[in-house]
């Protein structure tokens, strides 16, 4: 039986992603050679690695344990790829992280580049999800860092204080409900919303609550951020949802208005979360500080 990092490395991306296409593309190759390496590997060991379906791919339970076997391997190679890296004069390395929509936007592009600018020799793989799918994958070893909202339970998990936001509605300034001094989430499903891309972990958060409540989220458009979101909705397309942080910022320039949301969820404890930091590499301990010290 002879498995490559590189294979390994592919079948971790597979798996993760819940398909062929989606993890040759993580992992720079082409679907091609990534359907050749799956293949050749389950010929190998003469048992099926994964179940293939409409929706996806599915570890077996050959796949489960190869899955496991490759992590520790990978992490172990990681381990050898630092502790040589120190005879070369720095670290090299990648750092996994997995952080909800808005950690992402509002706070990580600062913070993650300040730390990239100190350590050239290392890259971050960034990746948005929910809150209580990070703190899965995290406990998993999926990767090396989460950042979620404090609501979810992470018990299970190392965690720090990060930041902390809330989550506002925003509507144009001659909107109806630009002169309520807050409103609760249910009571404005009867409006247009602006939102992000329905793939977002914040729009699939907000979705996953209207159907809860029994009520469609009317989403008009879709952006790629909560800047683009505050205009259109300057321009009356519809309302919107988005950080405070955003929300301040660009009122200073736009004709929106800001409204509190009156629902528990919208304030955002936001909270570092990893699996056992001794086990992480050093520069990704170092990331873990740096994060600590933003906030």
């Amino acid at each position: 039986m002879r498995f490559d990092l590189a294979d390994l490395s592919l079948f971790r991306h597979v798996v993760e992603a819940g398909s062929i296409t989606h993890g040759a593309a993580r992992a720079h190759l082409a679907l091609a050679a990534a359907s050749t390496r799956i293949r050749n590997m389950e010929e190998t060991l003469g048992v099926p690695l994964l179940t293939r379906g409409r929706q996806g791919v599915t570890p077996t339970p050959a796949g489960r344990t190869l899955l496991q076997h490759a992590r520790a391997i990978l992490r172990q190679a990681e381990q050898l790829h630092e502790d040589l890296g120190a005879y070369g004069g720095g670290l090299a390395g990648q750092i996994r992280v997995l952080s909800n929509t808005n950690a992402l936007t509002e706070f990580l592009p600062e913070a993650l580049s300040s730390f990239l600018a100190a350590h050239p020799n290392v890259s971050v793989d960034l990746e948005e999800r929910l809150s209580d799918e990070i703190v899965g994958l995290i406990a998993e070893g999926v990767a090396d860092l989460g950042i979620v909202a404090g609501t979810v339970d992470a018990r299970a998990l190392e965690t720090y204080p990060f930041r902390h936001d809330r989550f506002v509605l925003v509507v144009a300034s001659s909107h109806p409900l630009a002169k309520k001094a807050m409103v609760g989430f249910e009571d404005v499903l009867g409006y247009d919303f602006v939102g992000l891309d329905r793939a977002s972990a914040l729009q699939r958060f907000l979705a996953s609550k209207a159907v809860r409540i029994g009520r469609p989220l009317r989403l008009r458009l879709q952006l790629r951020s909560f800047d683009a979101v505050c205009r259109l909705v300057e321009c009356k397309v519809g309302i919107g949802i988005v950080p405070q942080t955003t929300a301040q910022r660009v009122a200073k320039t736009m004709a929106i208005t800001v409204v509190p949301l009156t629902d528990a969820w919208a304030l955002r404890e936001l909270t570092l979360c990893i699996r056992n930091m001794k086990e992480l590499p050093l520069y990704a301990r170092q990331l873990v500080e740096h994060l600590r010290a933003q906030g």
